[in-house]
């Protein structure tokens, strides 16, 4: 998994600095530079980011307004990078992965690119679980709603066998033979012993 990243602070020398630290990182990818609030805005929304390490105070647009101007997106995770603790209560009140103080320290900055790791697993494994219940309510309607709230007897009020497209045949599976079922994208991998579906 690669971490798309964003680096927006109006110091050259800051960026330049944080590019250093971040390259030790294999999984973190800089997509783009940004020097002020509005670069990073439109940058945001075209590039759609994973993550984005924010200076707080630029001229024009401070790091705030730049989260501020995101939200209608699906904003990527914050990392507030300045020289000044006493904004650290408002970033994290803004959802901020951390809040790292100029000069970065590594150790610290280790942690934080764990805990975005872990931020983007969850996010990813809630999807995943999503599309998996969507695809439940597609061939058991309101089979999702009783397994999503714990009826363990639910899987006895339905049918034993369903029908799953694939490729342009259907074929007829026993539920008591999906070992399980994965997200990939924007399909599904069925496994039943020997055999792989893909739903679409």
């Amino acid at each position: 998994m690669t971490i798309r990243t964003i680096l927006v602070d109006d110091e050259k020398l800051a960026i330049q600095g944080l590019q250093l630290r971040l390259e030790k990182f294999e999984d973190v990818e800089i997509i783009d530079t940004c020097q002020n609030g509005r670069e990073a805005i439109r940058a945001i929304k075209t590039q759609r980011p994973d993550l984005v390490f924010l200076d707080i105070q630029m001229p024009g647009f401070d790091g705030f307004s730049v989260v501020q101007g995101v939200m209608e997106i699906d904003p990527p995770l914050f990392v507030f990078v300045t020289a000044y603790q006493e904004h650290a209560i408002r970033a994290f009140e803004a959802n901020a992965v951390n809040y790292l103080m100029k000069p970065v320290d590594e150790n610290k900055l280790a942690d934080t690119i764990e805990r975005v790791r872990n931020r983007i697993a969850e996010k990813k494994s809630t999807e995943e679980a999503e599309k998996l219940m969507n695809v439940l309510s597609e061939v058991a309607p309101g089979a999702a709603e009783e397994f999503a709230q714990g009826d363990d007897d639910a899987a006895s009020r339905y049918e034993k066998l369903i029908n799953i497209k694939d490729r342009g045949q259907i074929f007829r599976v026993e539920v008591g033979t999906i070992e399980h079922i994965e997200a990939a994208g924007d399909y599904m991998c069925i496994y039943t012993g020997d055999n792989s579906l893909i739903l679409r």
